[in-house]
Parts: structure tokens; C-alpha cells; sequence
């Protein structure tokens, strides 16, 4: 099993913990924070998508541009851009950085924020569209020959390109919490993003999208996993630093309630299945397994990734390893301080996980 890290990038700082200051580009802190992924031993790094954040496509371009190896993850939402034009626009792009450019789909679970774009079709629809962008775009990174296509959501005749990707094809990715989202990863991703949740809750959702990578006679697809570890040279130490960034969560959360697109708990109940599920989890218990911690997904009303692995450099490798031992081979790892956190997880904690993975090849 080959196993990967992946960070998250920001245009400039962001942090749930902290009331939102500056510009919404700051170039210097961009360029600093990619180069502590490129230079930390990160794999990828997720642009994410959202309909006020700075256009993701021109920002995955701006980190590839300035990195040497990291991998760009790039979120995409299907009814953005038609699928010809994407495919040819993601091609450009993955030549530009010789081949470090995957694509991470979004069928979208919230209707407040897609229709924010335009876009008022139902979740199911959604996920049907996304079923179809994708195999239009993997034809069209195939091959430059001409075809047509005539489907439910998309209809050209006689398209052709002549920019493919580096290999004729770039790593797809999905991801999602939904009976929906599992159909679509196990039927079309390469990769399937999950949240952190316990490993028991992973192991079944992970089922979840086998059984249909199964039924459509596909491999299955490589798990991503997501946390937000939270780590300090000592457990006791480590868990001083939670409880005071759950405090300052909590005193930016009437910010964020005024800025944000995503439900504070004030606001209600998250629309979309992965954050319910947090929510759950949350409800049941503040610590999991190992080291999973969950008021912060309280705190957040489950607004993305929440969950923390929290102790020492050691204690969360090992957390990290319970994950790769029922099957995650793409490890999602970003703190509440984006930019240190990169650093000091590249530091301390990736090496301790890769160790122990080459001691298990070698024995």
C-alpha cells in the first residue's frame, strides 16, 4: 500500500479559530504556505472550491507554479463550466506542471450555496450530472479523436482537443458521506474523500463504496481520510493546545455566523449527510479510539472537516496509522493554524508515519 499526505491550501489565512482579517489573496503567504507543503514531504494539496472563495482553477495554477512536486488536488463543482471545456482547461493545466494535477468532483450537498451559482438541481440530479461530466471528461482526456455526445445533462457534436493530459488522464476523486456519493465514487473515483470518524464508522463507509465499485466491475477506489490533528511534543501539552483552540473557536463562532455560507449552529441543522454524521459522532462521545476529539465539530456545526486527532507526534502517527490499517491510503492532515501546523506536522509527525510504514515493508 502506497500511502499519501495531503494538506489544504488557502489564498490567504483562514482559520476557524480566528475572526477573518486581510486580503482575500495575500501572494506572500500563499507562496510561503505552498512551499511548506512542497518542502514538508506533503503529496497533494487540496484547492478547495466555493462560490466566494478566489476561483479555484487560477489558484491551483498560482501553487503549481510555485511548487516543484507537490500535487494539486483540485476541487470542481460539474455545472461550473461545461465538461469539453473543463476537460481541455485541467489538460492545459496538468502539461503546465508536468502531471500534478488531479481533480476532486463536488455534486454539491448544499442547495443555498450551488444555487449561489445558478445551479437548482436536486441532490439526486446533481449526482447523476457529476456521473456524466465525469466519463465525458475521461473520454476526452483519452484520446484527441473526434466524438459526440448526446446524454441527459450534456449534449456537443464533434469535439476534439489538442492538449490531453501528461498520461492520457489524471487522478479522479469523489467524495462524500451519502448513499449517492458512495454509488458515484465506487462507480467513476480513483479516490473516495471521507471525514474523520471513528474507525469503526470509516471501516463501514468504506464497505459502502467497495460494494459499488464492485457492482460496476470497478477496482476499488483509494480512501482519503480527513482530520485536523492538533499536536504538541507531549499528550499533556498537545491537549492544552485543544481545549484553548476549542476556546477560540468558540469566541469567533459569532463571526462566522455573519460571514459564513455554511449553517453555524445557531442557524440550524447542515443540509449535507457528512455533516450530520459529524454531528452524530460528536453527540455520542467527545473522544474516540485513539485520539479522535469532537467539540470542535460542535463548535463548527460540522462546517467541513473538524474532527482532531490530538496527543504527541507520536500518539497521532499512531491514530494515523489505525486509519492505513483498514484500508485509507491518502491521509488529509491540516491543523486550526494552517500554515504552522503544515510545518510542524511535516516536521514531526510524516516521518514518524512513513518510518513505520518502510519497518513493515522491510520486516
Amino acid at each position: 500500500m502506497t500511502v499519501e499526505f495531503v494538506g489544504m491550501i488557502g489564498a490567504s489565512y483562514y482559520s476557524e479559530s480566528a475572526t477573518p482579517t486581510g486580503p482575500a489573496i495575500d501572494q506572500a503567504y500563499l507562496r510561503r504556505f505552498a512551499r511548506a507543503y512542497d518542502e514538508g514531504g506533503f503529496d497533494w494539496t487540496l484547492v478547495p472550491y466555493g462560490s466566494a472563495a478566489p476561483e479555484s482553477n487560477q489558484l491551483a495554477a498560482a501553487v503549481l507554479g510555485r511548487t516543484e512536486r507537490l500535487k494539486v488536488m483540485l476541487a470542481h463543482r460539474p455545472g461550473v463550466l461545461f465538461p469539453t471545456n473543463a476537460a481541455r482547461a485541467f489538460a492545459t493545466l496538468d502539461q503546465l506542471s508536468d502531471g500534478r494535477l488531479g481533480i476532486h468532483f463536488l455534486a454539491g450537498g448544499n442547495d443555498t450555496e450551488q444555487r449561489r451559482e445558478g445551479d437548482y438541481l436536486g441532490k439526486d440530479q446533481r449526482y447523476q450530472r457529476a456521473a456524466e461530466y465525469i466519463q465525458i471528461l475521461r473520454r476526452a482526456w483519452s484520446s484527441a479523436e473526434p466524438f459526440s455526445h448526446h446524454g441527459e445533462h450534456y449534449r456537443f457534436e464533434n469535439y476534439s482537443s489538442q492538449v490531453l493530459p501528461t498520461n492520457r488522464g489524471m487522478t479522479v476523486s469523489v467524495g462524500g458521506s451519502s448513499d449517492a456519493a458512495y454509488r458515484l465514487g465506487g462507480a467513476e473515483g480513483d479516490v473516495f474523500g471521507l471525514w474523520g470518524e471513528p474507525l469503526a464508522e470509516t471501516a463501514e463507509q468504506i464497505a459502502s463504496v467497495n460494494r459499488y465499485a464492485d457492482a460496476a466491475g470497478r477496482p476499488h477506489p483509494r480512501i482519503w481520510v480527513s482530520f485536523r490533528p492538533i499536536i504538541a511534543a507531549t499528550d499533556e501539552l498537545a491537549w492544552e493546545k485543544a481545549h484553548r483552540t476549542l476556546d477560540r473557536v468558540r469566541a469567533a463562532r459569532p463571526v462566522r455566523a455573519a460571514t459564513s455560507h455554511y449553517p453555524t449552529a445557531e442557524q440550524g441543522r447542515p443540509a449535507n449527510v457528512g455533516s450530520q454524521r459529524l454531528l452524530e459522532v460528536a453527540a455520542r462521545g467527545e473522544l474516540h479510539d485513539r485520539a479522535l476529539w469532537t467539540p470542535l465539530v460542535t463548535a463548527t456545526n460540522a462546517a467541513g472537516s473538524s474532527t482532531a486527532l490530538v496527543g504527541s507526534y507520536e500518539t497521532v502517527a499512531a491514530a494515523l496509522l489505525d486509519y492505513v490499517d483498514i484500508g485509507c491510503e491518502l491521509l488529509s492532515v491540516r491543523g486550526y493554524d494552517p500554515l504552522n501546523d503544515a510545518v510542524d506536522l511535516g516536521r514531526y509527525v510524516l516521518p514518524l508515519v512513513r518510518h513505520e510504514l518502510a519497518h513493515r515493508t522491510a520486516a
